[in-house]
């Protein structure tokens, strides 16, 4: 199964990006969810559930998602996932406070932890 890996984490795009398509984008976690969506709008099906891992929303700015890389018709099911899971992360208000680079680098370790195992137990 060919995949795409939607991450706004540099770490998975430097551990991925020669194995795997991967669509890097510097945005928030909010516009991540905004663009798988429309990966999913395109015919794309969702791999890994936009909500995995005990990190709320609103605690970290880094998500990976897993997609399908072909596209076919609309699936539904991922539609509806994505979009509660948008839903989900607009209820969590980002709190608009100075993070740290250690902790920032916290954050994309445990956003790679998250991917790293869905992965292997893929492929």
């Amino acid at each position: 199964m060919k995949i795409i890996v939607v991450t706004n984490n540099q770490d998975v795009l430097e551990k991925y990006k020669d194995k795997y398509e991967v669509r890097y984008e510097t945005c928030s976690y909010r516009k991540l969810l905004i663009i798988v969506r429309d990966l999913i709008h395109g015919g794309h099906e969702l791999l890994t559930h936009p909500l995995s891992g005990s990190v709320k929303p609103n605690e970290t700015p880094y998500k990976s998602v897993l997609i399908s890389a072909e596209a076919g018709e609309m699936d539904f099911k991922s539609l509806e996932i994505i979009e509660n899971s948008m839903e989900t992360a607009r209820k969590f208000h980002y709190m608009d406070r100075e993070i740290g680079e250690d902790i920032l680098k916290d954050f994309r370790v445990i956003d790679l932890s998250l991917l790293e195992n869905v992965v292997s137990r893929i492929f």
